[in-house]
């Protein structure tokens, strides 16, 4: 469960945020949502893929952390073993949202919300939120940043995967994994980009794909699909 509420300095003047990444932080997850922009970082460290929300019917892009559910391989006593850490992990526990302008009916401003019940927040240990004599803390402006940074990012990803359904390029898959000892793992419910539909697509359409931004991000998901194999092997050195 989660108790988002609008943060502000008189009521969470004490809060701090522990950073560190674990399991009992909620760091256990098999995947999230990412977005282009960080495809780059992205694919350096963790297979890309497509989810369809049951719900909306949308399509969003996932790093991929693990095989089975609450499973995440990059986890272990350290922290978080990659380079990269995806932006949706790294907002915890933070929201943005949007108020309606009191002077404007049409207008609503972002706000920053907080998840009271996230395990990372307490008055003991962590980063703090606010300065003690007044103003937002250095990590809670680098956390703001980043939340309209995913806002902005969001859209951006939305058009992309327009482009991708509108050229017949997402397809579902199964993946079965049989790992050193004998057992099996199957992966399913995730989508990716068909490259033989991609390399039939013409010029023109490559172009307007390029002059978009989303010509690079589909390289870089199917770049992205050799980091199965360490994800495979991780998978084997845990089992």
């Amino acid at each position: 469960m989660t108790n988002y509420v609008v943060l502000n300095d008189n009521e969470h003047a004490k809060l701090k945020i522990v950073t560190e990444r674990s399991a009992s932080y909620g760091d256990g997850v098999k995947y999230t949502m990412t977005f282009p922009f960080e495809f780059r970082n992205i694919q350096a460290c963790y297979p890309i893929f497509f989810h369809k929300d049951p719900e909306s019917g949308a399509f969003y892009p996932v790093a991929l952390f693990g095989f089975e559910d609450n499973e995440n391989l990059f986890l272990s006593e350290s922290g978080w073993d990659a380079s990269y850490v995806p932006v949706m992990i790294k907002r915890q526990p933070f929201l943005i949202g949007f108020q309606q302008d009191a002077d404007d009916p049409e207008a609503k401003n972002a706000v920053v919300s907080i998840d009271l019940d996230n395990p990372r927040v307490n008055e003991q240990e962590g980063e703090p939120l606010f300065l003690e004599h007044g103003g937002s803390s250095e990590f809670l402006q680098k956390a703001t940043a980043n939340l309209e940074l995913i806002h902005q990012a969001n859209e951006h990803s939305k058009k992309f995967i327009e482009a991708l359904i509108e050229h017949d390029l997402l397809e579902s898959f199964t993946l079965n994994i049989e790992l050193n000892d004998g057992s099996a793992n199957q992966l399913l419910g995730f989508y990716t980009i068909n490259e033989d539909t991609v390399q039939q697509l013409s010029g023109e359409v490559l172009e307007n794909l390029n002059q978009n931004g989303f010509l690079q991000p589909i390289f870089m998901v199917l770049a992205s699909h050799s980091c199965l194999r360490n994800l495979i092997e991780m998978k084997n050195l845990r089992s």
